[in-house]
This record gives C-alpha cells, sequence and structure tokens, in this order.
C-alpha cells in the first residue's frame, strides 16, 4: 500500500504545474523564495552562486530559499552542462 503513496506522489511530481497552483503554492512561502522564483522566472536555469547575485541575497538565504522551492515542488534542478560538479535550478511550471 505505501508504494501506491509513493508512485502517486512521483507522477504528482512529474505534471507540470497550472499556474494558479503555482501562485498558490509560492504565496506561502517566505519573501526570499519569492525573490529567486522572481530571478528564475526571468532567467534560468541558474546556479545558486549565480542566483545569489542576480537577488543580491547571500548564498546561506538562497540555499535556504531553494529548499523550501523544492520541497513544494516549484523548483527542479539538474547537473550543469558546463560544470557537472554545479547545479542548476529551474522553475516547475
Amino acid at each position: 500500500m505505501s508504494t501506491s503513496t509513493t508512485n502517486d506522489r512521483s507522477n504528482e511530481a512529474d505534471d507540470p504545474l497550472t499556474d494558479s497552483e503555482f501562485r498558490d503554492r509560492l504565496r506561502e512561502l517566505p519573501p526570499s523564495a519569492k525573490l529567486v522564483a522572481k530571478v528564475l522566472e526571468t532567467d534560468s536555469p541558474l546556479s545558486q552562486g549565480q542566483l545569489a547575485d542576480e537577488s543580491l541575497l547571500p548564498d546561506r538565504t538562497v540555499r535556504y530559499a531553494l529548499n523550501r522551492l523544492e520541497e513544494d515542488d516549484l523548483v527542479n534542478s539538474r547537473h550543469s552542462f558546463q560544470d557537472a560538479r554545479k547545479q542548476v535550478y529551474f522553475l516547475n511550471n
């Protein structure tokens, strides 16, 4: 029974969010997460360092914002094509 719950969650993560679902989830997050999402909306994919530069937020705050956005399935990440040691982030909408 627990496997079906896990599969349901993974299927939900694969489905893109509607604009209203995305905005509703984003509305509940802290201002730093909203700013990071706004930066990613205009320019993505970006690394954590690039997000810190663009948003003028400290690295630690960007890391926290990205974690919150990932928890709510608003942001996805992948390895950078230029440097496989780095993750780059993009919106899930």
